[in-house]
């Protein structure tokens, strides 16, 4: 079984181990135990675990004395759960996990998986200001807690300084281990490695928290690092650097390793944040392809979540197409990624005094002046390149094959390029040499220069490192962001929001390479990343903020005012696009609400709350069994009496035959009026082609605050549509103050989950 994690940069840094396994060997699993079955004379899980392993490796029958026998199993265990789950982890052989499967207690388990993985302008461009909104009013962040489960962190970074910070909270029960100095900023620091070594106990890996890859640095500063002056990617995008909720605490739970991530490990890392006392996890990875029973992170999280711990997580990065997103948990906000008003430039000027502006982040020194450019075509044929590597090259685009023309301009050592392409993503580029991408019409510019000029005299020059605020249209999700539906559970929309994760500028680990030219290390202290691995500790910040602001609300209440609260609409005024799809106007597949907008999720005016039991009656639903629903609950006491999809969601997904019958939906919601006292909301509906959407009733008039109040949505079509097709539109509910708006979508496709 070959596995991988991928770092979510946008050129997708992948490191894969390969795995030989036969049923004869042993191999990692992880078992759920029913914690009623526990025997009195027990007086630890752990103790009871490890006799439950000692009979299934055929030794004499354990008790809570007997230390020999324990000690004989207890080198096949490797954890024991107690928040996330009630179990443990052990390396078993398939006779071995039989012998488990028939001992008192068992519930169920699950093979050890390996996890994918998936700025000084952020802040200024999701409208935080110091001296208004979520920052005054939350302080920062101040004392907020957020764990992160990622490769580590780089604790001599200048956004880990505690200036100014006050002592940490005496609830905090986490640690730091020896290899990492802590301070009030960065609060703990643990590592878990155990499931890794168990299943390749030949890897050699650093037993310490610290980051030799650089992602778990990025994020964590992210989130909430704080105020470094002058930071900058080599001179692109200069500025003051700071996490979003810069006055919270940093956790690092290290549990993705360059040698894999297992999700033994990760449970690990998620019961420890919890015992700890984190307030708000971010998790920049995911599984694919799992029924919620058998994925590890809604198992950890749905614990997390009871406890009420704000989780935020990645929808993955492969998209744009339809069904591709991970992490479509219910309890938790699963989060896209999308682009900023920022972009990075080099100038191409030519003799006859006309300057061209195009994408790149080559940051070596260019000083030739007057260099020959010639037109190359397709740049298809590297020995034709090769004859021209004194001169800058102009390669055109026009089937998608930018990356290949890189790739051969790089392999003839020419001195420049100029890329001529619709695809303005400048992390196509090889920074090893000096290039740009143009836009087609700006390409035709340079070709019309150089086809009108004489033989050899056309000549360019060019400059680089210019940073380019107030780019149109933005935000726009990314084309890599995963799509929803979710493959786990359709029935609720996902992803939940967009927010910033292209060009992502955070702090990066002094040892580890910001980029690698052949046998040259290239080091810096921050690093430019794109992925949804940057977009969710985003969310996670904002999190933080709100739970600074609102320490009573839920997580759902969280959640639901990040969603009801988001943006529609780029800084040209029009509907927010989709890169992937050619700028159409984006789907809530795509990007879920909309944009996050934390300013106004601090007064969202009514909330969409859910509880434990909400959840369970969704699961029930889904045809889950008792057994299926106690590896997430960790209960078997679980009341299905009520089984329902329609979870209390501030987004609707409704799923038709689209055989041209006439047919209906209907959902109902209860919402929390959490703004002022008396008020009266009324409902407006954004058509979804195609289908009647109504609303009864259209009004709801609140008496006071903190009172709940629901209504019912219909959905009725289609009206003579039989091709396959997805609809959306937005419900509103609007008083004299707040919008409250939630995505619809109606589809006719048939996902093959």
């Amino acid at each position: 079984m070959a596995t991988h994690i991928s770092l979510s940069l946008s050129f997708f840094y992948i490191t894969t181990l390969q795995i030989i396994s036969t049923l004869a060997q042993s191999d990692n699993y992880i078992i759920h135990m029913d914690i009623s079955a526990m025997p009195k004379a027990f007086s630890t899980q752990h103790a009871w675990y490890l006799s439950a392993l000692s009979s299934a490796l055929d030794n004499s029958k354990a008790t809570p004395d007997n230390l020999n026998v324990i000690a004989t199993s207890s080198s096949k265990l490797i954890y024991t759960y107690t928040n996330v789950m009630n179990g443990f982890s052990a390396n078993l052989s398939p006779k071995e996990l039989e012998a488990i499967k028939t001992t008192t207690g068992y519930v169920s388990c699950m093979r050890d998986s390996p996890a994918k993985r998936d700025t000084t302008h952020c802040p200024h461009f999701l409208g935080l200001n110091a001296n208004q909104g979520a920052w005054r009013v939350a302080e920062f962040g101040k004392d907020v807690i957020v764990g992160l489960v990622d490769t580590g962190v780089w604790p001599e970074s200048e956004s880990f300084r505690d200036e100014g910070i006050t002592e940490i909270p005496s609830r905090w029960k986490g640690q730091c281990e020896s290899s990492i100095k802590c301070n009030k900023k960065l609060i703990g620091a643990r590592f878990f490695n155990k499931g890794l070594l168990a299943k390749h106990p030949n890897v050699t890996t650093l037993n310490s928290t610290r980051d030799t890859e650089g992602h778990g640095t990025h994020t964590s500063t992210t989130a909430a690092g704080s105020v470094v002056e002058g930071a900058s990617y080599f001179g692109y995008a200069t500025g003051s650097a700071r996490g979003i909720a810069s006055g919270a605490r940093v956790a690092m739970y290290k549990a993705l390793w360059e040698e894999g991530g297992y999700t033994s490990d990760i449970i690990a890392a998620i019961d420890s944040a919890i015992s700890d006392g984190v307030d708000v996890l971010s998790l920049s990875f995911g599984l694919d392809g799992l029924a919620l029973y058998e994925d590890p992170v809604a198992i950890a999280t749905f614990a997390a979540v009871e406890r009420g711990i704000f989780v935020s997580t990645s929808a993955g990065n492969e998209g744009p197409f339809l069904g591709t997103l991970h992490n479509g948990i219910p309890w938790v906000i699963t989060v896209a990624a999308g682009t900023m008003d920022r972009e990075f430039h080099g100038t191409l000027r030519l003799d006859n005094g006309v300057e061209i502006d195009g994408m790149s982040l080559y940051h070596g020194n260019f000083t030739p002046s007057h260099v020959p450019i010639v037109f190359m075509g397709s740049c298809d044929k590297v020995k034709k390149l090769v004859k021209v590597r004194s001169k800058i090259v102009v390669c055109e685009d026009k089937n998608g094959t930018v990356f290949d023309q890189v790739s051969n301009v790089d392999k003839a050592n020419v001195v420049a390029a100029v890329f001529i392409s619709n695809d303005s993503d400048s992390f196509l580029l090889d920074n090893r040499f000096a290039s740009i991408i143009v836009t087609p019409t700006n390409g035709e510019i340079v070709k019309a220069y150089i086809s009108n000029s004489t033989a050899n005299s056309a000549k360019a020059s060019m400059s680089f490192k210019k940073t380019l605020l107030g780019a149109t249209p933005a935000p726009s999700v990314d084309s890599y962001s995963s799509r929803g539906p979710s493959s786990s559970c359709p029935f609720v929309l996902k992803p939940d929001i967009t927010a910033p994760g292209s060009s992502i500028l955070a702090a990066w680990p002094q040892n580890v390479p910001a980029e690698v030219f052949g046998s040259i290390n290239v080091f810096s202290n921050f690093n430019l990343l794109s992925g949804t691995s940057m977009a969710c500790p985003h969310v996670a910040g904002i999190a933080a903020l709100l739970r600074g602001a609102h320490p009573g609300w839920s997580v759902a209440a969280i959640r639901s005012a990040i969603m009801t609260t988001s943006d529609m609409l780029d800084n040209t005024m029009g509907l927010i696009k989709d890169v992937g799809d050619d700028y159409k106007p984006a789907s809530p597949l795509a990007m879920g609400a909309g944009h996050v907008n934390p300013n106004r999720a601090l007064d969202p005016g009514l909330i969409y709350d859910a509880g434990t039991q909400d959840y369970v009656n969704l699961l029930c639903a889904l045809g889950y069994t008792q057994k299926n629903i106690t590896a997430i609950t960790r209960t078997s006491s679980n009341d299905c009496s009520k089984p329902s999809l329609d979870l209390n969601y501030p987004s609707f997904i409704a799923f038709f035959q689209g055989n041209g019958s006439r047919e209906a939906r209907e959902f109902k919601r209860t919402v929390t009026n959490v703004g002022e006292g008396q008020t009266i909301y009324v409902a407006s509906i954004t058509s979804v082609r195609g289908y009647h959407v109504s609303v009864f009733p259209n009004k709801l008039e609140f008496k006071e605050k903190n009172e709940k109040l629901s209504y019912k949505l219909r959905i009725e079509g289609p009206r003579n549509r039989k091709e396959k097709s997805v609809a959306f539109g937005y419900l509103s509910w609007t008083d004299v103050k707040h919008v409250v708006r939630s995505p619809i979508v109606v589809t006719t496709i048939r996902f093959e989950f």
